[in-house]
């Protein structure tokens, strides 16, 4: 091989040294300006035709020329000077023009870097939320009304997304946030190197929502164990929060996120509420009404004036507050403990409050309550039950899985669907049901002779399931939209009044919904994205939620209100708290009825109420509580 020559290796040198960037750029700019000028001034000082005395003097007025100033000619200038003169322009032309391009392309660098969101955010106390999906949007609105009272709250976005495209879709989507500012920032949430920019060791809480995708698990634990090393050795304390879809991979994601994670399980959260929802209608509202941060919604609270009192004493304790539970000092929060338990120094109250400032202890010392009123008998029988099942996903079976929990030994379960894989999974994943048989009807759900042959009206409970495994998001709401349809009109002509709760993916289409009268909307995305926002705010909230969706454990139910109290007459809420009590429950609100389909009256729910009011109970009316099932 041939020896490459000096020129070939200055050559490759200089082609080097200009694929830089802009700063070798301009410095050879420099070195040919300044070549330039100073060829130039020594020709003509040689020549004796420089019409300055000193040399510093001609090298000073070229520099200008060279930079575009316009220099008097002169009396009686030679045919050299104005030679010079004329090189002089055309470099000066070469190197202002030159010059100018790359200052131009440096500004259109810097502007195409901000608008991609690359630069390091410099915040503190922020939430990072890492990744774009359909949650998104819900997690920056719940965060934002959380942070409603703070004079400078801020939500970092970073997305392997088009700043523009996000900030587009936020403005769009969220025309108020209040007080919260938002930021965009694009890169990839599994690079460490990216994960810079968000200015993780400065955040209050990061939340990692399950992205769209075939594998989205597998992304959600690259991206913790990005977190994991972006944050080693580092002094972040942020609370980590992340969403799992399926429960085999709980495992693999708490490991790579150590102990500094918490986990929500989407298919077990939502399956849970469609469950019991199924069974209760009106229930996904008052979850709703829990998990969102507009209302009431819980706090943890000491109250040392209370240690030594059972759990049963602090009920009555506060009138405009719910007391739900315990956290005991160093310990598990445990909703709805024994009624004799005793407060130690340390614990904390679990309470249901508007407002972390309206923790207020009750003036009062006495109240009333109305122990005629209370009703001490209650009907617990069960019935098997038939339920009906249209749609299919990957809920699908666990949905079922838990109904097995709360249903009466010899019930039915009936799945209509025409997805191929429908019965292959109720065969492989619903095998140990003690309470329910599950039968399958291969149908399509938007076809009304389908649901004719099926018998709709021989069902007491329907549950809509959306197709979000096999079409898009848009088609799978259209099809549940038409299936609820034909329910409605199934339940006008026969006059059969069974329950209906149907999945939807998208919130905006729950308006649409509502024409169709269901008694509960599952909007799967939106329950999961309030959890997530409500554990990113105060992490104990974790194991208040797995307790609260245990069903081994309390929860919430709706049940008679004539098991409570008399009806038809005026009960204040301190009555209905003893009532419940004395069955080892804990009330906190009331359905009614009349109220069902008044969205601006949350569709009849009032939970904390005000226990010094007073309300008349209906015979359709419920009490909501929390106990065993």
């Amino acid at each position: 091989m041939r020896r490459p020559a000096l020129v070939d290796r200055f050559r490759y040198a200089f082609d080097n040294s200009l694929s830089g960037g802009a700063l070798p750029l301009m410095g050879w700019l420099a070195i040919a300006s300044v070549a330039l000028v100073l060829v130039s001034a020594l020709f003509l000082w040689l020549l004796g035709v420089s019409p300055f005395a000193r040399f510093v003097d001609l090298t000073w007025m070229l520099t200008l020329y060279t930079l575009g100033k316009s220099i008097p000619q002169g009396d009686g200038a030679g045919w050299p000077y104005l030679l010079s003169m004329l090189v002089i322009n055309y470099g000066g032309v070469f190197v202002t023009g030159t010059l100018i391009a790359i200052l131009t392309e440096m500004v259109r660098d810097k502007i195409a870097q901000l608008r991609e969101g690359r630069s390091r955010v410099i915040e503190s106390g922020h939430t990072v939320i890492l990744g774009w999906s359909s949650h998104t949007l819900v997690l920056i609105r719940e965060l934002a009304t959380a942070k409603a009272d703070d004079r400078d709250s801020c939500v970092v976005v970073l997305a392997d997304r088009d700043k523009s495209v996000m900030d587009a879709d936020i403005h769009a989507g969220l025309p108020e946030l209040g007080r919260t500012r938002v930021v965009c920032r694009r890169g990839n949430p599994g690079s460490p190197v990216d994960l810079a920019t968000a200015n993780l060791e400065g955040a209050c809480s990061i939340v990692v929502p399950s992205p769209e995708g075939d594998d989205p698990d597998a992304e959600v634990i690259r991206i913790l164990l990005a977190v994991k090393l972006a944050c080693q050795g580092g002094t972040s304390h942020a609370r980590v929060v992340a969403e799992i879809k399926k429960p085999s991979n709980l495992a693999v994601a708490r490991l790579a996120g150590e102990k500094t994670i918490e986990l929500v399980w989407a298919g077990d959260l939502i399956s849970r509420i469609t469950a019991q929802a199924c069974r209760e209608p009106g229930l996904s509202t008052v979850y709703t009404e829990l998990l969102d941060f507009k209302g009431d919604e819980m706090y943890f609270r000491a109250e040392p004036w209370l240690s030594g009192k059972t759990f049963a004493d602090t009920l009555l304790a506060y009138e405009e507050s719910t007391v739900i539970g315990v956290l005991p000092s160093g310990g598990t929060p445990r909703l709805k403990p024994p009624m004799e338990t005793v407060l130690g120094d340390g614990d904390q109250l679990i309470v249901i409050a508007e407002d972390d400032s309206t923790i207020r202890p009750s003036d009062r010392r006495a109240w009333d309550i109305r122990a005629d009123s209370i009703v001490r008998t209650r009907s617990t029988e069960a019935v098997p039950e038939k339920i009906l099942v249209l749609g299919w996903n990957w809920l699908g079976a666990s949905i079922i899985n838990e109904l097995d929990h709360y249903a009466a030994p010899g019930s039915v379960v009936t799945v209509v669907s025409d997805l191929a894989r429908t019965e292959d999974d109720i065969r492989r994943h619903c095998r140990s049901l003690a309470n329910q048989s599950v039968e399958y009807f291969p149908a399509s759900t938007t076809d009304r002779s389908s649901l004719e042959e099926v018998g709709v009206a021989d069902y007491s409970h329907v549950i809509v399931l959306s197709y979000c495994d096999s079409v898009d998001r848009r088609s799978a709401d259209a099809r549940t939209l038409v299936t609820l349809l034909h329910l409605r009109e199934f339940s006008e002509r026969t006059g059969h009044p069974f329950s209906i709760v149907s999945e939807m993916l998208d919130v905006r289409n729950r308006d649409l919904a509502e024409t169709a009268r269901a008694d509960d909307f599952i909007v799967s995305e939106e329950f999961v994205s309030l959890a997530l926002a409500q554990i990113s705010e105060r992490s104990e909230l974790a194991a208040v939620f797995a307790d609260l969706f245990d069903p081994d454990g309390s929860e919430i139910h709706m049940r008679p209100a004539g098991d409570y109290v008399v009806l038809d007459q005026p009960i204040d809420f301190f009555t209905v708290v003893e009532s419940a009590r004395q069955r080892g429950e804990v009330a906190v609100g009331y359905c009614q009825r009349a109220r069902s389909t008044d969205p601006g009256r949350s569709y009849g729910v009032k939970l904390n109420p005000v226990k010094s009011a007073s309300v008349t109970y209906a015979e359709a009316d419920r009490i909501i509580v929390i106990a065993e099932a």
